[in-house]
Order: C-alpha cells, then structure tokens, then sequence
C-alpha cells in the first residue's frame, strides 16, 4: 500500500504528547497503541474480512481476560493491563471501539447523519472519555464537552479524507446519503474525483456541522486545569486548522488531502495559549 493511500491513523490523539503531565504520557501511549492498532486490522493491507473480523475478536478476548482476571499475552495488552489497572478504565469503552471497527469492516455507506454520529460515539467518543478518566476528570458535563470534541474529529477526518475511502478496494463513503440527495451529489461524483460545485456545497455544509459540534465541546479546554486543558485546547485548535485548509483548497479534497504540516503548530498552539 503507497504512502498517499496509507493515511495516518488517529493522527489527533496526543500520542504522549509534551503537553501531557509526564505520568499520563505512558498511559496516554498504551491507549493508543491499542486503537491503532484495531483500527488498522479493519483498514489497512490485503486482509478479507473474516480475518479482518477474526483479529478484532481476539483483541475483545484479551478484554475478556483483563475483565476475568486470566493471563494475557498479547504485547499490546501486557502494555494496557496495568494502565486500566492503574486507573480503573471502563472496558466497555476499549469494547466499544473495537465494535466501531467492526462495524468499519462490514458497513461502507451512511443513510442519515444519526446512523454517522453513533459510529463517531463508537469510534471516536471513547478515546476522550478514557483520557478524562486518566486525567481524573469525568464529570457529567466533561464528558458530554469530550464527546463533542472527539466526533468533530471524527467528522473531520471524514471529510479529510472522501478522496482517499472512496479509492479503498472496498469503497467507503462516510457522507450520509440524504445529505447527497439533498446537495445533488451522485456516488459517480465521487468515484470520479471530481469536486463538482454541489459536492463543494456538502463539503461547506458537512464543515460548518463539524466546526458546531467542535465549539460546544471546546469550553472543556478551559474547564480543565494546566497542561491538561492545554493539551484539549491544542487539539480542538489543530481539528479548526483542519478545517481551515478544507476551506483553503475550497473543499476540493481530491486532489490532496488537507493535512496539518510543520508550520501549522506554532499557530495552533498561539490559538491554544
């Protein structure tokens, strides 16, 4: 698989980032070699899908065996046990990502935009949600502001990369199907990677709903203390710049995918100050 089809996986997580208290940033790795590496037995290489399948059921065997107290093998999960341990982590919000991926496998078309959103509540809410129990903070009103946050991400990512699902060897199209109804925009559109001025016009529309739902949830970098509310407000300001460079190439996101590069960081964290 090329470089330009390979895209980066959870590339917003803060994969022990500096901005992270150094205690959390081994957990915060562990975390996310895990959803990695799940995500990449659903997307990546040559796999069919019963083995795609079959490696996402082995991983729910490992959370079976941390939950029944069994030995586990698995490098990836002798690094997480003592991380849930340690922090006492939900399994069910390991087992829900590893359901989104599931499901990744199996589904590759979207009806409504709430068939969307419970897939960004499965693939992308959990990720949050476990920080804030590494970072001691999951109050009600955290976790609703985190999940917010982490499906605008979702979202954005969606949108980052139409030019790039549509062109798996199975296509996938994250655009919901009333929405492309609604803007006129046909699965031959897609295919033939072409930004038509209706699929411009989803693509604005599909933004602004991303960058609503970013902004509800972004008073959660303010409500959380130091490094760790530093660490949200760097996040919800790089998934904005992102935004802001589907903007800039007036939503055509075929002919290269929107990404943040080296000179965008210290924009993002002036805006995350």
């Amino acid at each position: 698989m090329d470089a330009e089809r390979h895209k980066p996986h959870y590339e917003n997580f803060p994969v022990a980032s500096i901005l992270l208290p150094r205690v959390l940033r081994e957990p915060v790795a562990a975390i996310y070699a895990f959803a990695r590496s799940a995500d990449d037995f659903a997307d990546e290489g040559n796999l069919d899908p019963a083995e795609r399948l079959a490696l996402l059921t082995g991983y729910g065997d490992e959370l079976d065996a941390i939950e029944q107290g069994r030995p586990t093998g698995h490098p990836v999960f002798l690094r997480l046990r003592p991380v849930i341990a340690r922090f006492d982590l939900p399994l069910k919000l390991f087992r829900d990502l590893l359901d989104a991926f599931a499901q990744d496998v199996a589904k590759t078309r979207y009806a409504r935009f709430d068939e969307l959103m419970d897939y960004c509540r499965r693939s992308a809410d959990p990720v949050g949600r476990l920080l804030l129990h590494l970072f001691g903070a999951a109050t009600a009103d955290n976790l609703r502001r985190s999940d917010a946050i982490c499906s605008a991400l979702q979202l954005i990512n969606n949108w980052q990369d139409v030019g790039i699902d549509i062109d798996k060897p199975v296509p996938r199209i994250y655009l919901p199907r009333e929405d492309l109804d609604r803007f006129g925009v046909a699965e031959d559109d897609l295919q033939r990677r072409i930004a038509t001025p209706d699929f411009r016009r989803l693509l604005r529309f599909q933004a602004a709903r991303a960058r609503d739902l970013m902004m509800r949830g972004a008073p959660l970098g303010r409500a959380l203390p130091g490094r760790i509310g530093l660490e949200i407000r760097a996040i919800v300001a790089g998934g904005l710049r992102v935004l802001e460079k589907i903007e800039a190439v007036d939503y055509d996101v075929f002919q290269a995918r929107p990404m943040l590069g080296a000179l965008d960081w210290p924009r993002i964290l002036w805006r995350a100050r």
